[in-house]
């Protein structure tokens, strides 16, 4: 099992940018595939980003392409989602997630407690 602890949420103006941090526990992180989500309010919960194991593969939503970058230090047991461009509606609960696989499920199998990001316009 893995224990996920977000970290690094805030408010932020439109425009700017917020480094949100996934600390995992347990020596085995490199063993799982990690991905950020988000949830507004009134929203289901969506995907944001995803990466492999190694680090050699992501993937983003369309909402965030081209403003995030999803990255991860195996040796620091920390996944990073580093967030520019900021829009109002960017804001929402940011989790993070696990899956022991190569690649992150739409299911993943472990969450974190969420952080919350505010962005004002």
């Amino acid at each position: 099992q893995v224990q996920l602890v977000e970290s690094g949420g805030g408010l932020a103006q439109a425009g700017g940018s917020l480094r949100l941090s996934c600390a995992a526990s347990g020596r085995t992180f490199g063993i799982y595939a990690m991905g950020w989500f988000r949830q507004a309010p009134g929203k289901e919960r969506e995907f944001v980003a995803r990466i492999s194991r190694s680090g050699s593969s992501t993937y983003y939503a369309d909402s965030v392409k081209g403003r995030f970058t999803i990255s991860r230090t195996n040796a620091k047991n920390t996944m990073y989602l580093q967030m520019g461009s900021l829009k109002p509606e960017d804001t929402a609960v940011y989790y993070c997630a696990a899956d022991p696989s190569v690649h992150l499920s739409t299911q993943p199998s472990y969450w974190g407690q969420g952080t919350q990001v505010t962005v004002s316009s």
